[in-house]
């Protein structure tokens, strides 16, 4: 990864992932980087390390600016081991008594990841500040953003927020700034990681950005621990998040299903056109098609959520049953759903899918279509009228 510099005596020494596909359950099919930031002042400063595996990686990088012996201390904003890992191989190489600066929570994860009395810990509470010289860093407690421990470092007179895993995307193409990267791209990448890592802590976001405007801090650069940095509109995020952790519902459906013999599928698709056909976006997912993360990501922003399956074994698909799982962890809300799915002799699916669309809390606008086998004419005509029916209420939203 090219060494960026962030600001007067801040650097970017992070590294790239270019070939990492699964990010605990999250398809990264463009890569990621795990961003570290050297700040080289009176005393000189790393923030955040890498993943394990890219220890040596991050110290041939810092050597390109200084001896990394000459690090004074490491501030940890984040204890997952993607900025943690290498935490142990950096202090033994710079010197195992240095501080490593933490929140109370990244105290108590650190030691459970290496160790009571390997790392000399100090806990920065949120509020506090400390001084590298020139440099004044500040510290932001942000708890469930999105660990327990997590925290922002600002430094105030750059005017750069250090904002660990908020404002990120997993990328990691050539670009390291938002304006070197097409825009609609970026925001794609961070709404899929808003979507499937920030989503069921909403309300947390929130609070934290009224919290960061009654600072008024001035942010003239957002450097988050994945993917580009933001220094040509850093409100251009900032905005999407105030939007994006209100979970307003959309005019838009998300139809996800599975089928076994193709039945399922035709209702889908029939659903989906009737929905086409009165102008509300549609999209239309097979869930062995599409990955998991994919599909939240445009269930994130959809005002109804429509999901078909067969019977099979008294019960839905495995494929439904990956994705509602998942998607019961991400705690989407504001949702309108209905259910639909063929079936052979008992047909059991379609209660099911009502039961978890229940317990996610979805306001069921239909009590379902189910079918016995293949869908005649008139089993294709009550899928119209369910997809009139969801265009209906998507219309006045």
């Amino acid at each position: 990864m090219q060494i960026n510099k962030v600001a007067e005596g801040i650097y970017n020494v992070g590294v790239r992932d270019w070939n990492i596909r699964d990010f605990h359950g999250y398809s990264t099919y463009e890569g990621t980087t795990y961003n570290a930031f050297l700040i080289v002042d009176e005393k000189i400063i790393l923030i955040d390390t890498v993943k394990k595996d890219f220890s040596d990686k991050l110290l041939d990088n810092i050597k390109k600016i200084t001896d990394p012996k000459n690090i004074d201390m490491v501030i940890s904003n984040h204890s997952e081991m993607d900025h943690s890992g290498a935490i142990p191989h950096i202090m033994h190489f710079i010197g195992e008594d240095k501080p490593v600066i933490c929140s109370k929570a990244g105290k108590k994860n650190l030691e459970a990841h290496f160790g009571k009395d390997r790392l000399n810990l100090q806990i920065a509470e949120s509020g506090s500040e400390m001084s590298t010289g020139s440099k004044t860093l500040s510290f932001l407690e942000t708890k469930m953003l999105h660990w327990p421990d997590s925290m922002f470092t600002y430094a105030k007179e750059d005017k750069v927020l250090f904002s660990s895993d908020a404002f990120g995307q997993h990328y990691s193409g050539w670009a390291s700034w938002d304006d070197q990267i097409n825009e609609d791209e970026m925001m794609g990448h961070a709404k899929k990681y808003y979507a499937n890592i920030l989503l069921p802590f909403s309300g947390l976001v929130k609070k934290l950005i009224k919290d960061v405007e009654a600072m008024n801090l001035e942010i003239e650069k957002i450097c988050p621990d994945h993917g580009v940095m933001f220094r040509k509109d850093p409100s251009k995020i900032l905005n999407a998040y105030k939007e994006w952790c209100e979970q307003k519902p959309g005019k838009k459906a998300v139809i996800i299903y599975d089928s076994m013999w193709e039945s399922t599928r035709k209702m889908a698709e029939t659903i989906a056109e009737e929905i086409a056909l009165r102008n509300i976006p549609v999209v239309s997912m097979n869930t062995r098609k599409w990955h998991r993360s994919d599909i939240i990501t445009e269930t994130m922003d959809a005002g109804a959520v429509i999901l078909g399956s067969p019977t099979l074994n008294n019960n839905i698909f495995p494929a439904l049953s990956d994705i509602l799982t998942y998607m019961k962890g991400l705690k989407p809300k504001n949702k309108m759903g209905a259910a639909f799915g063929s079936y052979g002799w008992s047909g059991e699916a379609v209660g099911i899918l009502n039961s978890y669309m229940t317990d996610l809390g979805f306001e069921l606008i239909d009590d379902g279509i189910k079918v016995q086998y293949v869908p005649e004419e008139a089993d294709l005509e009550k899928c119209r009228e369910l997809g009139m029916k969801i265009s209906d209420r998507l219309e006045n939203i």
